[in-house]
């Protein structure tokens, strides 16, 4: 199946905050294109191009050729960790990573609700803390273990008539229809570190969002009673408020050739399949009502708020957790629906993949900083972890060429493959 001149197959690479997974793509593109390590890839590939008939070359968006590659699973920005990478015929494999186990670490901080789920975004509603406690949440972690439901969310790929969610929620618009609830399975929960007020580095956002963007992720979540107006401010019309909800919302939404499928190893109901998704996807759950062990009930902080509902202590408590999951879990959903069964709310400050099927940090994933080092500092590595992926995934009698599996897809990621990316210049 692979090339005997050529290196490809499947690798990983501990992806830095702050970047999106298709900009990883396009940092190992720039690097592995002038190497001596793919010079063999990109000669194999530019004489299977000279074959090609006229109709073939002229579909091909862009003659730049460049090293084809695509990764395993979206992680957010925020997040780091393992991202699988699949390099030439290896892009082929990178379905077997949507229906794999895959953990991560994860930093919960209480009190507050953003848009996006997460610290980097704007605040849309608060409530009390002070009553958390590190057995408090022990017990509400029971709740999450083994398999559970939860609703895809509306940040996410899945496609709704012919549309996908993350594209409703940029433009401000209600979904059509009930996205239903799909089953997900835990396997392991616990607490890493218990961080008590006022002890962690771990804040709430400083920007709170406007009246009209709270009114615009209200309609879009379904947040209910957790945002009240109070009908003082003015409204501006529903154009400009989805427009101020579209822009927030892109620097969390990978860029578009993110959501491309090779169409030469992806079939037409591979594309269309509605339970793809994206990782990290921001679910915002149904409206529960608080527990009835909570001391107050959950609220939302306005300038109206009464003093009496100001906390009184050194800022909010944190959590730190481990997590063994499978495909289709929503990391910062656990962070919103373990702040509510407090009687709280809750986002997401930092998440880290630990691993993803095999690959693992500290021991098979590959320093992202090793790429700014030179070819003789990373070439022999990639070399052996894509000569070990091919040693083990050599076709045998009970595998298709490709290798790939007939199942329906599963995940909560996108596969990101395709000569669009093959083919788009740094």
């Amino acid at each position: 199946m692979f090339s005997a001149k050529a290196v490809e197959g499947v690798f990983a690479i501990d992806k830095p905050p702050s970047i999106t997974s298709a900009q990883v793509l396009r940092d190992l593109q720039h690097t592995f294109n002038p190497s001596k390590l793919f010079a063999s890839w990109l000669a194999t590939e530019r004489e299977t191009r000279d074959r090609e008939s006229r109709n073939q070359k002229r579909r091909r968006k862009d003659k730049h050729l460049q090293v084809k590659m695509g990764h395993g699973g979206t992680l957010d920005p925020l997040a780091t960790g393992v991202l699988i990478v699949g390099v030439g015929k290896g892009t082929k494999f990178l379905q077997r990573f949507l229906t794999c186990t895959k953990a991560y670490e994860a930093t919960v901080v209480f009190g507050v609700a953003t848009d996006t789920y997460d610290v980097q975004g704007k605040i849309l509603s608060k409530a009390p803390y002070a009553h958390i406690t590190k057995e408090k949440v022990e017990e509400a972690l029971k709740g999450f273990r083994g398999q559970i439901m939860q609703r895809p969310p509306i940040f996410s790929a899945l496609r709704i008539q012919g549309k996908r969610l993350y594209e409703y929620a940029r433009e401000g618009k209600e979904v059509p229809v009930e996205i239903q609830k799909r089953p997900v399975t835990v396997e392991d929960l616990e607490i890493l570190d218990w961080l008590e007020p006022g002890t962690h580095e771990y804040r709430w956002p400083e920007e709170e969002a406007l009246k009209e963007e709270k009114e615009v992720a209200e309609k879009i979540f379904q947040f209910g009673g957790d945002m009240k107006d109070d009908g003082k401010s003015k409204s501006m019309n529903d154009e400009q408020s989805s427009a101020n909800m579209a822009q927030r919302k892109r620097s969390y939404v990978e860029e578009e050739d993110e959501l491309i499928y090779d169409t030469k190893s992806v079939s037409k109901r591979w594309k269309a399949d509605p339970d793809v998704v994206m990782s990290g996807g921001l679910l915002m759950a149904e409206k529960t009502e608080p527990p009835r062990d909570a001391e107050e009930p959950v609220v939302s902080e306005s300038k109206d708020t009464p003093p009496a509902l100001v906390e009184e202590v050194p800022g909010p408590p944190a959590v730190k957790l481990r997590m063994t999951v499978t495909s289709g879990f929503y990391v910062r959903s656990l962070c919103h629906d373990l702040g509510k069964a407090l009687g709280s709310l809750g986002i997401m400050s930092s998440l880290v993949r630990i691993r993803q099927g095999d690959y693992e940090l500290g021991k098979n994933a590959l320093d992202y900083g090793d790429l700014k080092k030179g070819e003789d500092v990373w070439a022999p590595k990639v070399k052996a972890m894509l000569e070990d992926w091919q040693e083990k995934n050599q076709p045998s009698s009970g595998t298709s060429e490709l290798g790939e599996s007939k199942a329906e897809p599963l995940g909560d990621e996108h596969v990101q493959v395709g000569e669009e990316l093959q083919n788009s210049p740094r």
